[in-house]
């Protein structure tokens, strides 16, 4: 009777199914290069929250009450007059993916850039630093 595999990690699979699945060559890559994806949703967050920001990651999409406070802090001569009055909310966006953001802004600001400071953009840098500071010790660096 044929033995049964019961998954990628089955004792019983046989040498030859081990060495073509695609776990095992995954499993052969973890000496070589390695990468990160950076900022990820949690970095943002944690960025938000040690800045004291009021907008969340959804509700502050694009122009908002984070970017426009870290361009506060690094460059503020590259924030538009008129961002205190440029809030634009539109939290329904089902198909962004699809027509993009024209079809639910028409000045580009998806989020609350009066909510914006330049210390709240300090603490956020600080935050991201920090953040990819723990990517670099996960690469060994």
């Amino acid at each position: 009777m044929p033995r049964r595999r019961r998954g990628p990690h089955a004792r019983d699979a046989g040498a030859a199914d081990a060495r073509a699945s695609p776990l095992r060559a995954e499993q052969a890559t973890v000496d070589g290069p390695t990468m990160s994806l950076y900022p990820q949703p949690h970095d943002w967050i944690k960025a938000r929250q040690d800045s004291g920001m009021e907008t969340g990651n959804h509700e502050d999409m694009h122009a908002g009450e984070l970017e426009t406070s870290l361009l506060l802090h690094v460059a503020p001569h590259l924030v538009r007059d008129g961002n205190e009055t440029a809030d634009w909310l539109a939290d329904d966006r089902p198909h962004l993916l699809t027509l993009g953001m024209a079809a639910y802004t028409t000045s580009g600001v998806i989020g609350r850039p009066s909510l914006g400071t330049r210390e709240k953009g300090k603490a956020a840098l600080e935050s991201f630093a920090s953040s990819f500071s723990e990517h670099l010790r996960v690469h060994g660096l």
